[in-house]
C-alpha cells in the first residue's frame, strides 16, 4: 500500500508548481513504495528537464533530441536509491547500476533506462547529449554548477547547430542561471518529504 506521504509527493503542485512525473514513473515509484523524499527529488529534476528541453526547442531548433527519452531518464535517474537508502542522505553510487538494473527488470527498453547508469558518468565514451541533458538537470536543479560538462553541452550544441561556441555558452550560462533562481524552492520541496517510507 501506497504511503500517503508519497502520494503527496507525487501530486503536491509544490511552490513554484512542478510538473507532474510521466505516469509510467509515478507508477513505478508507488509499486515500490518509494521514499516520499525520492519522489520529490525526481519532481524537481523532471520540472528542471522540462525547462532544459523547452530552452533547447526554443534556441537550438535544428537539435534533435528523443524528448520522451530525457524526460522519463530525469523522472527515473535515481530510483536505484530505493534500494540504498543510505544514498538519499550521503553520498553513494551503487544505485546508478542497481537502478538500472531495477528499471529492466520491470520492462523498461534500455534507450529509458540507461540514464539510472549514465546521470553521473556524463564522461563515459557511450554517452550522448541526451545523457548529458539529464546529467545537467541533476545538476542545476539546485544550482549546482559543473564546468566540464556544461562545457560538453555547449560543445555538442554548437557542433549540431552550427552557432559560435561562445554564443551557445552565453545562452546555457543565462538559462542556467535563470534556473537557479527557483533552486531554493525545489530545495524546499524535496526536503519537505521524509527519507523513510
Amino acid at each position: 500500500m501506497t504511503s500517503a506521504s508519497l502520494l503527496h509527493a507525487l501530486t503536491d503542485p509544490g511552490d513554484p508548481p512542478l510538473r507532474p512525473l510521466p505516469p509510467r514513473v509515478a507508477v513505478l515509484l508507488e509499486s515500490l513504495d518509494a521514499p516520499p523524499r525520492l519522489a520529490a527529488h525526481l519532481r524537481a529534476v523532471h520540472d528542471v528537464a522540462c525547462e532544459i528541453l523547452d530552452w533547447l526547442d526554443a534556441r537550438h531548433t535544428t537539435v534533435r533530441i528523443d524528448r520522451e527519452a530525457v524526460l522519463f531518464g530525469a523522472a527515473s535517474h535515481d530510483i536505484g536509491k530505493t534500494l540504498h537508502l543510505e544514498e538519499l542522505a550521503g553520498p553513494g553510487s551503487a544505485h546508478e547500476a542497481d537502478g538500472y538494473g531495477l528499471l529492466r527488470s520491470h520492462g523498461v527498453e534500455e534507450r529509458l533506462a540507461r540514464f539510472a547508469r549514465t546521470h553521473a558518468s556524463w564522461t563515459a565514451p557511450d554517452t550522448d547529449l541526451a545523457d548529458h541533458l539529464v546529467s545537467l538537470a541533476d545538476k542545476i536543479w539546485k544550482a549546482k554548477r559543473v564546468v566540464d560538462l556544461e562545457q560538453l553541452i555547449v560543445d555538442r550544441l554548437a557542433a549540431a547547430s552550427g552557432q559560435p561556441p561562445w554564443q551557445v555558452f552565453m545562452d546555457l550560462d543565462e538559462f542556467i542561471t535563470r534556473v537557479a533562481n527557483d533552486a531554493d524552492s525545489r530545495l524546499t520541496f524535496q526536503t519537505a518529504y521524509p527519507i523513510k517510507p
